[in-house]
């Protein structure tokens, strides 16, 4: 498709706790833009606090899609978000609104920005079931190491937490011998990408200050009753930061202290890898929220969102 034919899509990305939401809602508000959330916690129905999840009455009447789509009980892959976001996007385009793809799950946004086609998820039930064991006999970070000899790319973007993935690609290395390949295609969409971003110290305060808020509003009564409710602890939905710290906490396995250290280092490594992951991007363009301050860089976001349309962007009064 013709690049002046194809439909706008406004892309703001950037690491955990860099003040993305915020400044996403301004940016709607001022351009009628609809949020399209790319956060792989929250997609899941009960995970709000240790999620960061907008609330409803947070998000000041601009509508948010992909948020609450799933059972916490349930998978969801890259793929079914890639399917979701992309019928999403065609809906606001069709009411004639620009959508807004807001998030920090690298993968995810690459799903929909630059359109990867993923291969069926066929697996071997023997081989899934000799992964786990040997995850149960050796711990996982053996099974990341053997990843990173045979696949060393797939082992730099998945998370050390996202076991379901870390199992898939040692699963296909092993029956293909290949490392797993995710096709990408031409984007479908016109794209202006942006991510945000904070000197490291700034960052890390801010986490620690929302690991802080995150406690005290109840993060640990939130898993304690997602668990109570039958949610599996090694479900897919609490291996995310934040709650897959409290299900070890639940049992035990960590004071409260400790819970609140690691879930900041967690979230520190988090955020590291996530700026590794943009940098490897191609036509991004960054906004240094501390240097350029928020009203400025909102105005930045305004004119990219004018530039991509093609016409002038309505603004408050």
């Amino acid at each position: 498709m013709d690049a002046k034919v194809r439909p706008p899509l406004l892309v703001l990305a950037g690491p955990t706790a860099v003040g993305k939401s915020a400044l996403a809602i301004a940016l709607a508000r001022r351009i009628g833009a609809e949020i399209v959330s790319c956060d792989s916690a929250q997609v899941y129905r009960g995970l709000d606090i240790g999620s960061a999840k907008v609330r409803p009455r947070e998000q000041q009447g601009v509508p948010h899609h992909l948020i609450d789509v799933v059972d916490p009980d349930q998978r969801f892959t890259v793929a079914d978000y890639q399917a979701q976001a992309l019928a999403a996007i065609e809906s606001i385009h069709r009411r004639g609104r620009l959508p807004l793809l807001v998030g920090g799950t690298g993968l995810w946004l690459r799903a929909v920005v630059r359109d990867y086609a993923f291969p069926a998820e066929d697996q071997d039930a023997p081989l899934r079931r000799q992964i786990a064991e040997a995850a149960g006999q050796y711990g996982w970070e053996a099974i990341r190491r053997a990843l990173r000899m045979v696949d060393p790319e797939s082992y730099q973007k998945i998370s050390a937490g996202d076991r379901r993935r870390l199992a898939r690609a040692l699963e296909v290395w092993w029956n293909t011998g290949q490392p797993m390949v995710r096709n990408a295609g031409p984007s479908p969409y016109r794209v202006s990408y942006w991510v945000v971003f904070r000197p490291v110290a700034e960052l890390h305060r801010r986490i620690a200050q929302r690991t802080e808020a995150m406690l005290t509003e109840g993060l640990v009564e939130e898993v304690e009753d997602l668990l109570r409710r039958g949610v599996a602890p090694r479900a897919q939905s609490l291996s995310a930061i934040g709650y897959r710290e409290a299900v070890d906490w639940c049992f035990g396995r960590l004071t409260l202290g400790e819970l609140e250290r690691l879930i900041r280092r967690h979230s520190e490594q988090l955020a590291k890898r996530q700026m590794t992951w943009f940098r490897g991007e191609d036509d991004v363009h960054w906004l240094d929220l501390a240097a350029w301050g928020e009203e400025r860089a909102l105005d930045t976001l305004v004119k990219a969102a004018q530039g991509l349309v093609g016409q002038s962007v309505r603004t408050p009064g």
